[in-house]
């Protein structure tokens, strides 16, 4: 199916409605669902994130780009759920209590939904008992917090030792991000990782996973 090759760029130029028609008629025509994200979804969003890396694109080009992996993946995903298939991991994400930012988080999910995550999203205003109950719920192995506000970073160290105190610390892998958070905040309260935007969280998750 040479239509097929389309779905790459299709991702890349952020058309949503002609990533959707491709998915279609690729799953009608008997392509397994990991190969459409294997070889043509996983590679258009890391090509995504290298134009970022060198400043061809911006965050409105990742939205959109985004914007249409998510439009194909919401064909394959119920069919690779219903296959027993194991995404790279699971991660419990969103916006720590007493912030209501979401731009980056939403860019932080999609940029790993693209590279093959499953991405349980909590929105903002998250509380501790929120992630830890996540995490039981849906055997998450990375928790992903966002902060926009210095004033809301402390959440972070709260959510921490929350996760400490609920047993479930070792279960997990705590990536950190937003403005104002450093490489040393991120040492200080303990987390496994630390990025400061969408497309090095993926490299992040990939490798405190792989440690």
């Amino acid at each position: 199916m040479e239509e097929i090759k389309k779905l790459h760029t299709a991702i890349l130029e952020g058309d949503a409605q002609m990533a959707h028609e491709i998915t279609e008629k690729a799953l009608a025509a008997g392509i397994e669902p990991m190969q459409l994200v294997n070889d043509y979804m996983i590679p258009a969003m890391a090509e995504v994130g290298e134009r970022f890396e060198c400043n061809d694109y911006f965050v409105p080009e990742l939205l959109i780009a985004a914007r249409a992996m998510k439009s194909a993946l919401t064909l394959v995903r119920p069919l690779l759920a219903a296959s027993g298939a194991e995404p790279a991991g699971r991660v419990v994400l969103g916006t720590v209590k007493g912030d209501l930012h979401d731009i980056g988080k939403n860019l932080v999910a999609a940029m790993l939904e693209g590279n093959g995550f499953e991405v349980i999203d909590l929105g903002v205003n998250v509380a501790p008992e929120q992630f830890i109950a996540s995490v039981k719920e849906k055997g998450a192995n990375i928790v992903a917090m966002s902060a926009l506000l210095t004033t809301t970073m402390p959440a972070m160290r709260t959510t921490i030792n929350a996760l400490k105190e609920a047993g479930v610390r070792d279960q997990v892998k705590v990536l950190i991000g937003g403005a104002p958070i450093t490489q040393r905040y991120a040492d200080e309260i303990g987390a496994d990782g630390f990025s400061d935007n969408a497309v090095g969280a993926v490299t992040v998750a990939k490798k405190i996973l792989a440690a």
